[in-house]
């Protein structure tokens, strides 16, 4: 089973790459295995942001931030 680490660096990279649906694939995979991570949040919502499902995305920020209130990254 891959690390969180490996699918946030492998969705982080098919993201950049423009390729969302992909990347949104490895950022779920990351959620499901650390949901306790903002980061893995904040990565899924900026994911979905690009997709334009705006009301998702805020969901994600929004439990980023119940995860760290002092989160700079929940976009």
């Amino acid at each position: 089973m891959p690390e969180v680490s490996e699918l946030l660096e492998k969705g982080s990279k098919l993201l950049l790459e423009g390729n969302f649906e992909d990347a949104l694939s490895y950022f779920e995979q990351a959620v499901l295995l650390e949901p306790q991570n903002p980061q893995t949040w904040n990565k899924k919502g900026s994911t979905l942001r690009s997709l334009g499902r705006y009301d998702d995305a805020l969901e994600c920020f929004n439990r980023a931030l119940e995860l760290d209130p002092s989160d700079k990254g929940a976009s």
